[in-house]
């Protein structure tokens, strides 16, 4: 019992860092120019939860970070259930894919940042890698969201005024359906790719903390 509430306890305290370091973040951080938020490394005390207790307790973690980014997020994912946000009418369904891909799938699936614990022998590399498959699988809950729900910005995005000559080639060679995914992950990798890399830097210097970066269950 006292192993399970010390475990409930870390969890809370490190999903509050979580949530700490990306509203901090949004303060001191400028949004991207076209769209999107690095966070001051958000995203490594979850997966520092996986490494610590194991993937299965990192994936209940991370189900409830998804919870807590929900709440964050109110005024959007109230406004997806609203008549307008995806198109004419009130679009019920594109909203709940909309949540549970860019929300409850992206960020549980951070849970499974502890992967390469028994695997690797250096705690670092081993944070390292799975911060990288963590935040990997994030991104391809947001590709997937971007693609399914606003593949239709497309054309405006890679042709807006300020985008590189090469997103207008894009919409003239690509077919729409190509298109749709190419913004997906173009949108999107735009933070996440910068967000993979900082997170993974992190935690290599994280692992050189003593006692921090080891396995308690």
């Amino acid at each position: 019992m006292q192993t399970k509430t010390k475990r409930l306890t870390e969890s809370a305290m490190l999903i509050a860092l979580a949530v700490v370091l990306e509203l901090v973040g949004r303060t001191v951080i400028p949004p991207m120019p076209f769209g999107g938020q690095l966070t001051l490394c958000a995203m490594l005390p979850i997966v520092l939860i996986s490494y610590r207790h194991g993937v299965k307790w990192g994936i209940t973690a991370g189900f409830g970070y998804a919870l807590v980014q929900m709440a964050l997020g109110a005024d959007t994912v109230s406004a997806a259930f609203q008549p307008g946000y995806f198109g004419d009418g009130t679009m019920i369904m594109n909203a709940i894919i909309m949540c549970a891909l860019d929300y409850l799938l992206a960020y549980t699936l951070l849970g499974i940042g502890g992967c390469f614990r028994n695997k690797l022998n250096n705690n670092g590399v081993s944070l390292m890698c799975g911060s990288l498959a963590a935040l990997s699988c994030r991104y391809v809950a947001h590709i997937l969201s971007g693609y399914i729900l606003f593949a239709g910005w497309a054309e405006w995005f890679f042709t807006q005024e300020g985008f590189p000559a090469w997103g207008a080639a894009l919409v003239e060679s690509l077919s729409p359906q190509m298109l749709g995914l190419t913004y997906s992950i173009v949108y999107n990798g735009m933070y996440m790719v910068p967000e993979m890399i900082l997170t993974a830097v992190a935690a290599v210097l994280l692992a050189k903390i003593p006692g921090i970066v080891v396995k308690v269950s």
